[in-house]
């Protein structure tokens, strides 16, 4: 379980979170939706512990990020806004590497190796250097990459792009079959039929804070507008603000 409290940051005199606050539960999948610049990535960051926050709390499975961001790290798996392959190792490579900074050697390395390659199909890319890889191919090796060590939060920003529809199908059966297991799924997204189909619980964000959140049904019925898409355009003001823009 994940819970963000009252979370901030800055760069410089850019504001990228203001005051941010959710929970993400286990055997759930829930969705930080905005647009460009909401400050999905940045919250996301925060609860890696990837980068210092200004204000606010990051909480993994009852560990404070702040007191210990290295036992947060081995509660997670990690799928990053760039996948950040090495061309010159082949996939094996990559999975016993990131295995290896989890504490997973020897044979229980090998089996992870085995496990993840049967879920993931990768045997025939197993051992061929990741140079040269589809963007496909690519985001299967940073999932297994994420996933190898069996954490209980799964942390995914933005897993979609780039990929063709089977590419799309396959990751979303892969997070479904998390959530059945047990685990914590939190992704961020702007795409609407993405969100739709994966999420149980939706956290709407804009510049730097939530707008709203809930079931994509109950932010639906919220708003008594037709769809998600609808929904999100209402909470947010966008149709406002691009009005603005156009005056």
């Amino acid at each position: 379980m994940i819970i963000v409290k009252d979370l901030a940051k800055s760069y410089g005199d850019v504001v990228a979170v203001k005051s941010v606050s959710f929970h993400a539960d286990d055997a759930q999948i829930t969705t930080l939706l905005g647009a460009n610049g909401s400050g999905k990535t940045t919250t996301l960051r925060a609860i890696s512990g990837l980068l210092k926050t200004d204000a606010g709390s990051v909480e993994v499975d009852g560990i404070l990020v702040a007191d210990d961001a290295k036992k947060v790290q081995e509660q997670l798996g990690v799928f990053p806004d760039s996948f950040g392959l090495y061309t010159r190792l082949t996939t094996r490579e990559h999975l016993a590497y990131f295995a290896e900074l989890h504490g997973v050697t020897g044979r229980a390395l090998e089996r992870a190796i085995a496990e993840v390659s049967e879920t993931l199909n990768l045997a025939d890319i197993l051992d061929r250097r990741t140079e040269g890889f589809s963007q496909g191919q690519r985001m299967k090796v940073a999932l297994a990459r994420a996933i190898l060590h069996k954490p209980r939060n799964i942390v995914l920003d933005e897993p979609t792009r780039g990929l063709d529809v089977m590419n799309i199908r396959l990751l979303r059966t892969i997070l479904l079959d998390l959530k059945a297991a047990g685990h914590c799924v939190l992704l961020s997204s702007h795409v609407m039929a993405e969100v739709s189909a994966l999420s149980d619980h939706v956290v709407i964000m804009a510049e730097g804070i939530v707008c709203a959140e809930g079931s994509p049904a109950e932010l639906v019925e919220k708003t008594n507008q037709p769809n998600l898409e609808e929904a999100f355009v209402a909470l947010t003001g966008v149709s406002e603000k691009l009005g603005r823009t156009a005056a």
